[in-house]
């Protein structure tokens, strides 16, 4: 078996101090660009087979012992927080409701000062009954992904009959106060693709926020193609048809969403175009996998090892100097139109959106 298809990264970079880095405690890159907001993928492990993530017997997990574990992750969020300048927090997957001690976690992140802003992005599958004690811990903001408003389709794409099980966690988390709530969906050509309208029409009436992203080149069996993406393009002509749409004047920053008024606002809609508009020259995230690796970019061929430091020994001060010098050598785009171009060895489910 190859070290792909265990999801394992190719390799785990070491960093080497470049005397150019400025003497900047933030996570600053050598194009200007500063790293204020973690991604930390709690598991790798999913409930769900969506079709173009992974395959339909999913995937070998990552064993528990390579697992950070508690203390040690709240520790690396406690100096990204304190001593690189993170005040923006996004817990993912995998399916993060599946870590044991979720919303300690949280809470624990929640008490740190200055308080970051915490998110979570999940499938939902659970969250009905999660969502108070979710709110409680310290969850702002929610995102959820959902293709299909259809019971049968929702079976093809995940492999799983759960729909209900995520229409009633959307609604819960609504009860709970989290606000925003958004929901991601992926257009599949040939399979929702005709299910834009209604999914907007949804979320308008719910009061959710609606997010389209390009499907990327992320998935476990690597058989994703370019020319079977549904492009934000596609998704804007679609949506035209029986919306107007007007772009949203507010400062996007570095937010992933393009973000479009409906029918003059305040809804709004929005379309994460990574592949056809990428917008790395504005990118603001780091990213820690659940098991302690470092990336500086989503699509990132390295990774350099915390998980090693925290297990050697070593003090607060070197991890944040280490994690600094991971980011100095971010690159300054994902790559994915240049001929060279080679997909990530880790899939989607093993880095965390």
């Amino acid at each position: 078996m190859t070290a792909t298809e265990l999801g394992l990264p190719s390799a785990r970079g070491s960093t080497t101090r470049d005397p150019a880095r400025p003497a900047d405690p933030r996570l600053v890159d050598s194009f200007g660009r500063v790293a204020t907001d973690l991604r930390i993928s709690l598991t790798d492990r999913c409930n769900l087979r969506c079709s173009y993530c992974m395959p339909a017997e999913g995937l070998d997990w990552m064993p528990r012992t390579e697992q950070l574990t508690d203390d040690e992750l709240v520790r690396l969020i406690g100096i990204a927080v304190r001593e690189l300048g993170v005040h923006e927090l996004r817990f993912t997957g995998g399916e993060p409701l599946l870590r044991r001690g979720l919303e300690e976690i949280i809470a624990a992140s929640a008490a740190l000062t200055p308080r970051p802003d915490i998110s979570l992005t999940t499938n939902g599958i659970g969250l009905a009954r999660r969502a108070g004690a979710l709110a409680a811990a310290g969850v702002n903001r929610l995102n959820v992904s959902m293709d299909t408003l259809r019971q049968d389709r929702f079976a093809t794409i995940t492999r799983r009959d759960r729909l209900s099980d995520v229409l009633d966690g959307l609604a819960a988390a609504r009860a709970a106060g989290m606000d925003p709530i958004k929901i991601n969906t992926v257009l599949l050509r040939g399979v929702n693709d005709d299910e834009a309208a209604a999914l907007l029409r949804f979320a308008l009436g719910q009061g959710y926020e609606l997010r389209f992203i390009e499907q990327m080149p992320l998935d476990a069996q690597h058989g994703w193609e370019r020319s079977e993406m549904v492009t934000a393009g596609e998704v804007l002509q679609r949506l035209r048809a029986d919306f107007d749409l007007t772009p949203d004047p507010t400062e996007r920053g570095g937010a992933p969403a393009e973000r479009w008024l409906v029918d003059g606002g305040p809804a709004v809609v929005g379309i994460i175009a990574s592949v056809t508009r990428p917008f790395c020259g504005a990118c603001d995230r780091t990213r820690l996998t659940a098991d302690g690796q470092v990336r500086s970019c989503l699509f990132a061929r390295t990774e350099t090892d915390l998980r090693a430091l925290l297990r050697g020994g070593a003090g607060d001060d070197q991890i944040a100097d280490t994690w600094r010098d991971a980011m100095w050598g971010k690159l300054a785009g994902h790559g994915i139109d240049e001929p060279g171009f080679l997909q990530p060895d880790r899939p989607m489910s093993a880095i965390g959106g």
